[in-house]
């Protein structure tokens, strides 16, 4: 910024494993939305690597990474990112289109993907026909529907209500551990890192800690669900 340099991660080193449920927990500005942008190929570091699979991330060309993210990657946004001028059953579909998987193949997949989310009466419904938590379960349902080897979720809840916010982490979390899926889940929530199995705090750029997390909620079970219902939030 100028002749200022700020340095956004310092010195981060931290693994992944396949199928685990992680958060990256932090304030606003701790660097976190940064390490998901890195890990994502949304953005190239200045030093270090990124390895996924074997290859290193800042490696690989705008065309590659695109490559990446369209094979192995699904998004979970907070302000959902749906394309305004799309129904939901299209824009559940986009991942698809860009795999070059057939009209009838994608919309097929992408009705399975909204029923299984609870929209099976909404496929021909725009954005702005859906509420803040239709208009999520459409995100979700987009970002699982290629089931891509990892999901990144970005503050998923941050615009909806304490209720819609327990509906949409059973949700993403019921799918990733059903698939066995990585989700990386950023947030400053505390009640909502209680979902994962790792909890990464961040600060200043830094990692700060790296927990196992011995009150995460498991969302994929009917008991489980009541339990969730029943009990106040937990938080770490």
């Amino acid at each position: 910024m100028g002749d200022e340099r700020i340095i956004a991660l310092d010195d981060i080193s931290v693994d992944f494993e396949k199928g685990k449920i992680y958060c990256l927990l932090g304030t606003s500005g701790s660097g976190k939305s940064t390490l998901l942008n890195m890990i994502a190929g949304l953005e190239r570091p200045t030093k270090g690597s990124i390895v996924f699979k074997g290859k290193r991330l800042e490696k690989l060309s705008e065309s590659q990474l695109a490559d990446y993210r369209q094979r192995y990657v699904g998004f979970v946004f907070q302000s959902y990112n749906l394309l305004p001028t799309l129904t939901a059953l299209e824009n559940v579909t986009l991942p698809l289109i860009f795999a070059k998987v057939s009209r009838r193949v994608r919309n097929k997949r992408a009705r399975v993907m909204l029923a299984s989310v609870g929209l099976a009466n909404r496929a021909r419904h725009k954005p702005a026909e859906l509420s803040g938590g239709q208009q999520q379960r459409v995100s979700i349902a987009r970002a699982f529907i290629n089931n891509p080897a990892v999901i990144f979720a970005d503050e998923p809840t941050g615009n909806l209500d304490t209720k819609t916010t327990t509906e949409m982490m059973e949700l993403i979390t019921g799918f990733a551990r059903e698939h066995d899926q990585t989700l990386i889940i950023v947030t400053h929530d505390l009640d909502i890192s209680c979902y994962a199995d790792t909890i990464i705090k961040i600060s200043d750029g830094n990692i700060q800690s790296v927990e196992s997390n011995d009150k995460k909620i498991f969302a994929n079970t009917k008991k489980n669900s009541e339990e969730i219902n029943d009990e106040e939030p937990q938080s770490v």
